[in-house]
């Protein structure tokens, strides 16, 4: 059971940080609104360009410590915590510009996985 912990610990950070770091700039079928990148999603979504960058600290901070987290394991719940939390944000996001369900499938999946983390 630890190693799907680590499992789903490795998955969620990773993929936050493949979707803050190497996909910012990249067209993807999950972008809010008609938004080819991070920084014009956040615009579709009424949000200052200021706003994404403290989001984008957050998600990277989090991620990094939900995998630090399988050698420290302390920072393990708050990290899926707060990434949790920002995934309901994203959501609602989503709701707000009228995105069709697909769109809005990766927060919703993270949002699971932190809150399986968080319950552990």
């Amino acid at each position: 059971m630890e190693q799907l912990f680590i499992a789903l610990q490795l998955v969620v950070g990773l993929g936050i940080l493949n979707v803050w770091m190497l996909r910012a700039g990249k067209v993807t079928p999950f972008r809010g609104g008609h938004a080819k990148s991070l920084r014009e999603e956040f615009a579709a979504y009424g949000l200052p360009f200021w706003f994404m960058c403290v989001v984008g600290t957050l998600k990277v901070g989090l991620a990094l410590a939900l995998i630090a987290g399988i050698w420290i394991p302390r920072l393990t719940q708050p990290a899926a915590f707060g990434l949790g939390l920002l995934m309901l944000g994203a959501f609602a996001m989503h709701l707000k510009v009228r995105d069709p369900i697909k769109k809005a499938i990766p927060s919703l999946a993270v949002l699971a996985v932190c809150a399986a983390i968080v319950m552990r």
